[in-house]
Protein backbone atom coordinates (compact mmCIF):
# COMPACT_ATOMS: atom_id res chain seq x y z
CA UNK A 1 0.00 0.00 0.00
CA UNK A 2 1.10 3.34 -0.74
CA UNK A 3 -0.76 7.11 -0.15
CA UNK A 4 -1.21 9.37 -2.82
CA UNK A 5 -2.44 12.55 -3.43
CA UNK A 6 -6.49 13.44 -2.76
CA UNK A 7 -8.49 13.59 -6.53
CA UNK A 8 -9.18 17.13 -4.83
CA UNK A 9 -6.08 18.70 -2.97
CA UNK A 10 -7.54 22.42 -3.16
CA UNK A 11 -10.44 21.28 -0.91
CA UNK A 12 -7.70 20.43 1.66
CA UNK A 13 -6.14 23.69 1.38
CA UNK A 14 -9.60 25.83 1.43
CA UNK A 15 -10.73 24.27 4.64
CA UNK A 16 -6.85 24.89 6.27
CA UNK A 17 -7.30 28.42 4.99
CA UNK A 18 -11.06 28.62 7.04
CA UNK A 19 -9.15 26.86 10.15
CA UNK A 20 -6.76 29.88 10.48
CA UNK A 21 -9.08 32.40 9.49
CA UNK A 22 -12.02 31.38 12.08
CA UNK A 23 -12.95 34.23 14.31
CA UNK A 24 -13.93 32.22 16.98
CA UNK A 25 -9.99 31.64 17.67
CA UNK A 26 -9.15 33.33 20.74
CA UNK A 27 -5.55 31.58 22.17
CA UNK A 28 -2.39 32.74 21.34
CA UNK A 29 0.20 31.33 20.06
CA UNK A 30 1.50 28.08 22.40
CA UNK A 31 4.57 26.19 22.48
CA UNK A 32 4.88 22.63 20.83
CA UNK A 33 5.23 20.83 23.79
CA UNK A 34 1.91 21.47 25.12
CA UNK A 35 -0.20 19.16 26.50
CA UNK A 36 -3.93 18.34 27.93
CA UNK A 37 -6.87 20.31 26.79
CA UNK A 38 -7.89 22.47 29.99
CA UNK A 39 -6.12 25.44 28.68
CA UNK A 40 -7.79 25.70 25.20
CA UNK A 41 -10.84 28.66 25.19
CA UNK A 42 -14.13 27.56 24.65
CA UNK A 43 -15.09 28.11 21.01
CA UNK A 44 -11.61 27.21 19.47
CA UNK A 45 -11.16 25.53 16.01
CA UNK A 46 -9.80 22.20 16.80
CA UNK A 47 -7.75 19.93 14.19
CA UNK A 48 -8.50 16.22 14.29
CA UNK A 49 -6.05 13.97 13.26
CA UNK A 50 -5.53 10.04 12.73
CA UNK A 51 -2.78 8.96 11.45
CA UNK A 52 1.05 10.26 11.35
CA UNK A 53 0.02 10.31 7.04
CA UNK A 54 -2.76 13.10 8.18
CA UNK A 55 0.05 14.99 10.29
CA UNK A 56 2.63 14.53 7.46
CA UNK A 57 0.41 15.67 4.35
CA UNK A 58 -1.32 18.74 6.62
CA UNK A 59 2.30 19.89 8.00
CA UNK A 60 3.33 19.56 3.91
CA UNK A 61 0.55 22.22 3.17
CA UNK A 62 1.10 24.91 5.43
CA UNK A 63 4.33 26.39 7.08
CA UNK A 64 2.57 26.08 10.91
CA UNK A 65 -0.48 25.81 12.59
CA UNK A 66 -2.39 29.55 13.42
CA UNK A 67 -2.06 30.50 16.47
CA UNK A 68 -5.19 29.22 18.90
CA UNK A 69 -5.78 25.92 16.93
CA UNK A 70 -6.11 23.05 19.18
CA UNK A 71 -5.03 19.43 18.27
CA UNK A 72 -6.62 16.34 19.33
CA UNK A 73 -4.71 13.44 18.15
CA UNK A 74 -5.78 9.42 17.96
CA UNK A 75 -3.20 7.77 20.19
CA UNK A 76 -0.05 9.06 21.21
CA UNK A 77 2.13 7.74 17.54
CA UNK A 78 0.05 9.94 16.25
CA UNK A 79 0.92 12.60 18.76
CA UNK A 80 4.50 11.87 18.38
CA UNK A 81 4.26 12.89 14.33
CA UNK A 82 2.55 15.92 15.19
CA UNK A 83 5.28 16.95 17.86
CA UNK A 84 7.93 16.59 15.07
CA UNK A 85 6.05 19.01 13.39
CA UNK A 86 6.15 21.99 15.44
CA UNK A 87 2.49 21.18 16.28
CA UNK A 88 1.18 21.50 20.09
CA UNK A 89 -0.67 18.48 20.63
CA UNK A 90 -3.66 19.15 22.97
CA UNK A 91 -5.45 15.99 23.37
CA UNK A 92 -4.52 12.37 23.29
CA UNK A 93 -7.37 9.92 24.14
CA UNK A 94 -7.10 7.06 27.22
CA UNK A 95 -8.75 5.00 25.26
CA UNK A 96 -6.60 5.56 21.74
CA UNK A 97 -9.79 4.99 18.93
CA UNK A 98 -11.50 7.25 16.79
CA UNK A 99 -14.56 6.57 19.00
CA UNK A 100 -12.10 7.15 22.32
CA UNK A 101 -11.90 10.28 20.01
CA UNK A 102 -14.81 11.63 19.96
CA UNK A 103 -15.48 10.61 23.50
CA UNK A 104 -13.11 13.21 24.47
CA UNK A 105 -12.87 15.90 22.88
CA UNK A 106 -14.54 18.49 25.10
CA UNK A 107 -18.21 20.12 25.02
CA UNK A 108 -16.85 23.50 24.32
CA UNK A 109 -14.99 22.33 21.34
CA UNK A 110 -15.55 24.90 18.15
CA UNK A 111 -15.41 23.72 14.51
CA UNK A 112 -12.54 20.82 13.80
CA UNK A 113 -11.37 20.30 10.39
CA UNK A 114 -10.67 16.59 10.22
CA UNK A 115 -7.96 15.73 7.17
CA UNK A 116 -8.82 11.65 6.51
CA UNK A 117 -7.69 9.07 4.06
CA UNK A 118 -10.23 8.57 1.93
CA UNK A 119 -11.44 5.46 3.14
CA UNK A 120 -11.17 6.25 6.47
CA UNK A 121 -14.44 4.73 8.42
CA UNK A 122 -17.05 7.52 9.44
CA UNK A 123 -16.56 6.88 13.14
CA UNK A 124 -14.94 10.18 13.86
CA UNK A 125 -17.00 12.89 11.26
CA UNK A 126 -20.42 10.96 12.58
CA UNK A 127 -19.91 10.79 16.56
CA UNK A 128 -18.69 14.28 16.63
CA UNK A 129 -21.72 15.44 14.69
CA UNK A 130 -24.03 13.17 16.78
CA UNK A 131 -22.36 15.55 19.12
CA UNK A 132 -23.66 18.59 17.73
CA UNK A 133 -19.88 20.25 16.81
CA UNK A 134 -19.34 21.39 13.45
CA UNK A 135 -17.01 18.95 11.00
CA UNK A 136 -15.51 19.98 8.21
CA UNK A 137 -14.59 16.19 6.69
CA UNK A 138 -12.05 16.83 3.85
CA UNK A 139 -10.20 14.04 2.15
CA UNK A 140 -6.38 14.81 2.48
CA UNK A 141 -4.66 11.42 1.11
CA UNK A 142 -5.54 8.21 -0.87
CA UNK A 143 -4.05 4.81 -0.31
CA UNK A 144 -4.09 2.75 -3.04
CA UNK A 145 -2.33 -0.65 -3.85
CA UNK A 146 0.78 -0.95 -5.68
CA UNK A 147 0.16 -3.83 -7.76
CA UNK A 148 -2.57 -6.60 -8.13
CA UNK A 149 -0.47 -9.70 -8.54
CA UNK A 150 -0.46 -12.28 -6.07
CA UNK A 151 2.24 -12.58 -3.23
CA UNK A 152 3.80 -16.11 -2.72
CA UNK A 153 6.45 -15.80 -0.08
CA UNK A 154 8.56 -18.89 0.42
CA UNK A 155 8.99 -20.26 3.32
CA UNK A 156 5.47 -18.99 4.77
CA UNK A 157 5.97 -15.82 7.16
CA UNK A 158 5.78 -16.28 10.58
CA UNK A 159 2.85 -13.53 10.98
CA UNK A 160 1.31 -11.12 8.90
CA UNK A 161 1.36 -7.33 10.61
CA UNK A 162 -1.96 -5.64 9.47
CA UNK A 163 -2.13 -1.86 10.63
CA UNK A 164 -5.51 -0.78 8.70
CA UNK A 165 -8.68 -2.08 7.01
CA UNK A 166 -7.03 -1.09 3.57
CA UNK A 167 -3.75 -3.34 4.40
CA UNK A 168 -6.47 -6.56 5.88
CA UNK A 169 -8.27 -6.14 2.14
CA UNK A 170 -5.08 -6.16 0.36
CA UNK A 171 -3.88 -9.31 2.05
CA UNK A 172 -7.36 -10.95 1.24
CA UNK A 173 -6.74 -10.26 -2.67
CA UNK A 174 -2.95 -10.88 -2.77
CA UNK A 175 -1.85 -13.25 -0.16
CA UNK A 176 -4.62 -15.81 0.60
CA UNK A 177 -4.91 -18.26 0.99
CA UNK A 178 -2.12 -18.11 4.08
CA UNK A 179 -0.43 -20.82 5.38
CA UNK A 180 -2.20 -21.75 8.86
CA UNK A 181 0.77 -21.81 10.25
CA UNK A 182 0.90 -17.88 9.90
CA UNK A 183 -0.84 -15.68 12.35
CA UNK A 184 -2.44 -12.05 11.71
CA UNK A 185 -1.12 -9.72 13.75
CA UNK A 186 -3.63 -6.46 13.75
CA UNK A 187 -1.98 -3.09 15.52
CA UNK A 188 -5.98 -2.78 17.65
CA UNK A 189 -9.22 -3.76 18.07
CA UNK A 190 -10.71 -1.90 15.29
CA UNK A 191 -8.51 -3.03 12.95
CA UNK A 192 -8.70 -6.37 13.90
CA UNK A 193 -12.67 -6.14 13.71
CA UNK A 194 -11.83 -4.82 9.81
CA UNK A 195 -9.34 -7.58 9.12
CA UNK A 196 -12.42 -9.96 10.58
CA UNK A 197 -14.64 -8.43 8.47
CA UNK A 198 -12.29 -8.71 5.04
CA UNK A 199 -12.49 -12.86 5.82
CA UNK A 200 -8.98 -12.87 7.67
CA UNK A 201 -8.32 -14.91 10.56
CA UNK A 202 -7.24 -12.93 13.41
CA UNK A 203 -4.67 -14.80 15.99
CA UNK A 204 -3.26 -11.20 17.77
CA UNK A 205 -3.88 -7.83 18.17
CA UNK A 206 -1.58 -5.58 19.99
CA UNK A 207 -2.74 -3.68 23.35
CA UNK A 208 -1.87 -0.32 21.52
CA UNK A 209 -1.91 1.54 18.51
CA UNK A 210 1.66 1.23 18.02
CA UNK A 211 4.19 -0.20 15.41
CA UNK A 212 6.34 -1.52 18.66
CA UNK A 213 2.88 -2.99 20.30
CA UNK A 214 2.25 -4.47 17.55
CA UNK A 215 5.73 -6.31 17.11
CA UNK A 216 5.52 -6.67 21.21
CA UNK A 217 2.87 -8.66 20.35
CA UNK A 218 4.28 -10.88 17.75
CA UNK A 219 7.50 -11.86 20.07
CA UNK A 220 4.93 -12.46 22.92
CA UNK A 221 2.87 -15.01 20.95
CA UNK A 222 5.57 -16.42 18.78
CA UNK A 223 8.33 -16.88 21.87
CA UNK A 224 6.72 -17.10 24.92
CA UNK A 225 8.01 -16.72 28.37
CA UNK A 226 7.62 -20.76 29.85
CA UNK A 227 7.19 -19.25 32.84
CA UNK A 228 5.07 -16.42 32.32
CA UNK A 229 2.98 -17.20 28.45
CA UNK A 230 5.17 -14.13 27.54
CA UNK A 231 8.17 -13.33 26.01
CA UNK A 232 11.61 -12.71 28.18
Amino acid sequence: MTDAPPADPAALDAALARLGADPDRRLGARPADRTGHDGVAPGAPWLVVTSATAVRVVAGRTMRLPAGVAVACVGEATARAAREAGWPVDLVPDDESAAGLVAALPDTAGPVLFPRSEIAAPTVVDGLRARGIDVSDVVAYRTVGTGDDPVVLVPPPDAVLVTSGSVAQQVVRRMTPLDPRTLVACIGPATADAARAAGLPVQVVARGRSAAALLDAVVETLHPNPRTGRSS
